[in-house]
């Protein structure tokens, strides 16, 4: 066989005799005459299928380059007698992109995939492939997602930390629909803990929560992620927080902020401004109870720590309201999202979150121990037959271990030098700072959100969640809570 892939003449003479003892007659290809009475004619060089002639002289036979079989024929077991010292794959495996991913015409990919059609012309004698080249791509996955997961922009941007948040954001507005702005700033990890805060208007419900996130004492207020009560809000009566505000720290600690409960500025609100009532709540004060109790009963089933502030000890009707809500309390879905399997009573299948009683304001009386245990103890005969779990903060030198904790008032930077130690006696203790009766605020503080941040994680559902999880089951458990015929119940009976 010559280098252009035609039969030279005299190559295949015993087999053309051969084939004519038989009685056989073979017709060739077309310009040569195999039956013909003279096999010594002179040899005409035929034109290349690339214009060429070849060339005068002895022709050397070369051993002839197989690029790949015809998809036909590659199951098939190979008929020919393979050429000495080339090794032939009984099934050659050869992984190719789709032809518009930018191959080049003349690769081994190219030249492999349009063996079996008519010959190219850019089929040339010095192209020889030295060795073959593979394009290797994973399955169900194109050209373009392949190249963006190699790229290393795009997978330093998958290890970056999700966006800091500078301050809240609305989960539920003043009109108690619920948004969704806060989806972007969660992950897909499990390890979180969320933080919930009610309770009466001006209790420091903002400050404490901006406090315990993000924020110190000695920055300005008008800096806090939650923003407090102006001066000007506190003089006429009113409230600043509408609704539930989210926020997240760097640590995945997700704090919401609620308005209010049983607010007279949002009933106040509601009266002087003629604002439409929903059709099933006939006067202002109930809608003002049931908007709390819809709030609270939320927060004991999202939440794996609830704080409960107050400014002074005690009012009962709080206490009331918060056994009314953990009884309005939705069930706690369960695997088979059977409403009917689970009920109130069953205290294994139900959650309940953990409850902090945070005394905020506390004077210095207060922080004497014989007070504090009168406090705890008041507070456990209370919540006994409770099934908030308001036990388990840790106070060692306290029998009753109720969730209780004090805050002394925020004191300014002059207020350490109105009172000075035997400023008159001794001049030497007028150095010395006044006698408080309990540690500084900012050490309180501190040791408040250790504390917090210890709480146990309980799991919220039967399913582990992971924040974007959470998300979508807080949805679900706000939407149920609007729609609660319990809660609808309830309302129905104030009425």
């Amino acid at each position: 066989m010559s280098e252009s892939g035609h039969s030279q003449p005299g190559m295949y003479g015993q087999g053309r005799r051969r084939r004519r003892r038989r009685g056989d007659r073979d017709v060739g290809p077309p310009g040569q005459n195999l039956s013909g009475p003279s096999r010594d004619r002179d040899y005409q060089p035929r034109e290349r299928r690339d214009g060429s002639e070849d060339p005068p002289g002895p022709l050397i036979q070369k051993t002839p380059i197989i690029l790949a079989k015809p998809p036909g024929e590659r199951a098939k077991p190979s008929q020919n007698t393979p050429v000495s010292g080339t090794p032939v794959l009984e099934k050659p495996i050869m992984l190719m992109k789709a032809r518009d991913d930018g191959v080049k015409p003349g690769t081994p990919t190219e030249s492999a995939a349009q063996s079996s059609g008519p010959p190219s012309k850019i089929e040339r004698e010095g192209q020889r492939p030295t060795q073959p080249v593979y394009q290797i791509q994973n399955r169900g996955m194109s050209a373009s997602a392949s190249s963006s997961a190699l790229d290393p922009m795009v997978g330093q941007s998958k290890l970056l930390p999700p966006e800091k948040m500078k301050h809240s954001i609305k989960l539920v507005d003043d009109q108690m629909n619920w948004c969704d702005s806060a989806m972007e700033y969660l992950r897909d990890q499990t390890d979180m803990l969320v933080v919930g805060v009610i309770g009466l208007q001006g209790t420091g419900k903002s400050t404490i929560m901006s406090l315990l996130s993000a924020n110190t004492p000695e920055e300005d207020q008008r800096s806090f992620v939650f923003r407090p009560q102006t001066q000007e809000i506190k003089e006429r009566g009113g409230n600043q927080s509408t609704g539930i505000d989210f926020f997240i720290t760097q640590e995945r600690v997700i704090f919401l902020d609620t308005q209010p409960m049983l607010s007279p500025s949002i009933l106040d609100h509601l009266i002087n401004n003629d604002r439409k009532l929903p059709p099933e709540y006939n006067l202002p004060h109930t809608y003002v109870e049931m908007q709390s109790l819809q709030i609270a009963a939320f927060l004991f089933t999202v939440c794996h720590v609830v704080i409960v502030v107050q400014d002074w000890f005690t009012d009962l009707n709080l206490y009331r309201f918060l056994q009314t809500a953990e009884m309005l309390k939705p069930s706690t879905p369960s695997a088979s999202h059977d409403s009917t399997g689970s009920s109130g009573s069953d205290d294994g299948a139900e959650y309940y979150p953990h409850i902090v009683f945070l005394q905020n304001k506390a004077r210095r009386d207060d922080f004497c121990p014989r007070n504090l245990k009168n406090m705890h103890m008041v507070v456990n005969k209370l919540m006994a037959h409770s099934h908030l779990k308001y036990k388990g903060l840790g106070q060692d030198y306290l029998t009753t271990e109720v969730n209780m904790f004090l805050l002394p008032v925020q004191e300014n930077d002059g207020e350490d030098n109105l009172t000075k130690a035997g400023s008159g006696t001794y001049p030497l203790f007028s150095l010395l700072p006044g006698y408080r009766g309990h540690p500084a605020f900012s050490t309180m503080v501190s040791k408040l959100r250790s504390q917090i941040l210890a709480m146990p994680r309980c799991q919220l559902s039967h399913t582990i969640l992971t924040e974007k999880n959470w998300f979508h089951y807080a949805a679900r458990i706000w939407d149920g809570v609007k729609k609660s015929s319990a809660l609808s119940e309830y309302s129905r009976l104030l009425c």
